[in-house]
């Protein structure tokens, strides 16, 4: 539906330029338009309502992703964005991450819908990686309001990683290009909190090309990482990477929770590190280190289970 809204906003623009040769048919009374005229009423008219149309359904689709964002962020995962210039490499490392097999080609805009999948973190917490639609250079603003819908994802993302293709020879306009989009959606990417720079593609780099590299990223002020994501080198680094800096604002919470109620105990396990346990006959008595925002919903989620029976 994106592709096509893009496609018939295109077209709608471009109509008296596709029908001048029949404007040179006029005829008849000189009070009436020529055929050319009326078939470009006729085809402004049935495009603008297939427009119409695609914008409601759009909207559907918005309010329906919103919905499942909304249960995302219920179950207290944090959503990590890949964001990166056309065929940089996005859709291969997310599979490499994930373990699955989106389809991953050699070609521009081989993605054109957001996909979501689990991706575990060494510390054992549970992540969703989301893979998205790649940008141009001068990427027009009706595409980006077209794509809105998809690029929503990468606005609501806790980490962005702006995947960068440094075998390209224009890498480093390239990178300006995606910074330039993420600003219009309103992303900064100057802050490093929540982006980083995931160089893929170092298995095509010479020696020298990689060492040059190493030396230049040391210096940088923001999070970088090499890696490939056809080898997997580098790739461990970045998981690592992801779990320090989703962990960076984790608070240590104190729980008192029911021994019957196991599936909140083996969450806490599962996305928190658990620092001190002690139990009595009817609870389980926890230390969890978890994001502030998360062990503020777990703490609402679940207090009402203190009490055995509740």
């Amino acid at each position: 539906m994106q592709v096509e809204l893009a496609a018939l906003n295109y077209q709608r623009s471009r109509l008296v330029r596709g029908w001048t040769h029949l404007e040179r048919q006029r005829g008849g009374f000189g009070f009436m338009g020529g055929p050319g005229e009326t078939q470009i009423e006729t085809d402004r008219r049935l495009i603008g309502q297939r427009i119409t149309r695609l914008k409601r359904e759009l909207e559907d689709v918005k309010r329906t992703r919103a919905l499942q964002r909304q249960a995302r962020r219920r179950e207290l995962n944090a959503v990590v964005a890949l964001v990166g210039y056309t065929n940089a490499g996005k859709s291969t490392l997310f599979n490499r991450l994930t373990h699955a097999s989106v389809a991953a080609k050699d070609q521009l805009f081989a993605t054109l819908d957001p996909t979501m999948r689990g991706l575990e973190l060494p510390s054992g917490r549970t992540a969703i990686l989301s893979d998205t639609v790649g940008f141009i250079s001068d990427l027009p603003h009706e595409l980006v309001t077209a794509f809105h819908a998809t690029l929503e994802e990468v606005t609501e993302a806790d980490l962005v990683l702006h995947v960068r293709d440094v075998a390209h020879p224009d890498t480093e306009a390239q990178k300006e290009d995606t910074l330039a989009v993420l600003k219009k959606l309103g992303l900064d990417g100057s802050d490093s909190g929540a982006l980083i720079e995931v160089l893929n593609k170092t298995d095509l780099l010479a020696p020298g090309e990689r060492e040059t590299l190493l030396n230049r990223t040391a210096r940088s002020n923001g999070p970088v990482v090499l890696v490939s994501a056809t080898t997997g080198s580098g790739c461990d680094e970045l998981l690592h990477m992801l779990d320090r800096r989703l962990a960076e604002s984790a608070e240590e919470f104190d729980f008192d929770i029911p021994l019957e109620n196991g599936r909140a105990i083996a969450w806490l396990y599962d996305h928190g590190e658990v620092v001190e346990r002690t139990d009595d006959d009817h609870h389980a008595h926890l230390r969890v280190r978890l994001d502030a925002a998360d062990g503020a919903k777990f703490r609402k989620k679940y207090e009402q289970e203190r009490e055995p029976g509740k």
